[in-house]
C-alpha cells in the first residue's frame, strides 16, 4: 500500500526507485501498468488521467521490462515482435543491431526464423534479457518501466546489459526498480521509498553528497546488494 505519495517525471528524465523488498516499488509499476486500480488520488500519462487512457492504448505507450523474461516457443521474430506483423525486419535488424547482438543472430540456423524454446531454453541469462530490451525498443513506447535482474552475472554479461541498458533508455522517459546502488548512476533522479512510503527524493548528485540523506549513508557503507 502507498501512502501520500506524490511525484512526476519529465520527458526524457530517468527515474531510479529504490527500496528494500516491500517498500512499494513493484506497486508503482503495476499500478502505471494498470494491473491495480488507485482506490484514492490520480495517475495522469501524458496529462490523461490513465483510467482514461484506453488499454490497448496503454500497452502501446507503457513498455515493461520484467526480471523474468517470459519467452514462447516460437521463432525469434515472433518473440521479438509480439506476433506484429506491422514490424519489419528491417526494424527487426536494426534493434538487434543496437543491443549488439548480430552476432548472436549469425549464428542462429534459421535467423529471424529459428524457432526458441518456451521459456527461452538454450539462451543465456544476458541473451535472454537483451531480448526482452529488443522488445520495447520496437514498440518505441513514452515510457520504459526496467525492474532489474537481481541475480549475479559474470562480469562480461554484465558489462553487455550495462550497454544494453543505456542504449536501451537513451532518449526515453523511464522508471528503473533498481536493485543495486550502482544502476541508479544512470538515474536523473532517485525516489528512495519506505513502507509504501517517499522517504527522499532528489538528484543521485545532491543525495551523494548530502551527509543527512539514506543514499549517501549506503553510499558511505559500501551496501550495493541492500535493495533485493
Amino acid at each position: 500500500v502507498l501512502h501520500d505519495l506524490s511525484f512526476g517525471l519529465r520527458a526524457g528524465e530517468v527515474l531510479g526507485l529504490l527500496g528494500h523488498t516491500g517498500s512499494g516499488k513493484t506497486t508503482i509499476a503495476r499500478l502505471l501498468c494498470r494491473l491495480y486500480d488507485i482506490t484514492e488520488g490520480a495517475i495522469r500519462l501524458g496529462g490523461l488521467p490513465i483510467a482514461d487512457v484506453p488499454l490497448d492504448d496503454l500497452r502501446r505507450r507503457v513498455g515493461v521490462v520484467t526480471q523474468d523474461v517470459q519467452l514462447f516457443h516460437a521463432t525469434v521474430r515472433e518473440n521479438l515482435t509480439f506476433f506484429d506483423a506491422t514490424i519489419s525486419d528491417d526494424q527487426i535488424h536494426a534493434a538487434i543491431a543496437v543491443m549488439g547482438l548480430e552476432a548472436w543472430l549469425a549464428r542462429l540456423p534459421q535467423g529471424l526464423d529459428t524457432e526458441l524454446a518456451a521459456g527461452g531454453s538454450g539462451l543465456s541469462a544476458g541473451e535472454s534479457q537483451l531480448l526482452a530490451f529488443i522488445r520495447v525498443m520496437l514498440r518505441d513506447p513514452g515510457l520504459v518501466i526496467l525492474d532489474e535482474p537481481t541475480s549475479r552475472l559474470d562480469p562480461a554479461t554484465e558489462a553487455l546489459l550495462a550497454r544494453g541498458m543505456d542504449r536501451l533508455l537513451a532518449g526515453r522517459t523511464a522508471i528503473i526498480i533498481a536493485h543495486r546502488l550502482a544502476t541508479v548512476e544512470r538515474a536523473d533522479r532517485i525516489l528512495m521509498l519506505e513502507r509504501g512510503r517517499m522517504i527522499e527524493t532528489g538528484t543521485r548528485a545532491v543525495l551523494a553528497v548530502d551527509a543527512d540523506s539514506r543514499f549517501h549513508a549506503l553510499l558511505r557503507r559500501g551496501l550495493e546488494e541492500v535493495l533485493a
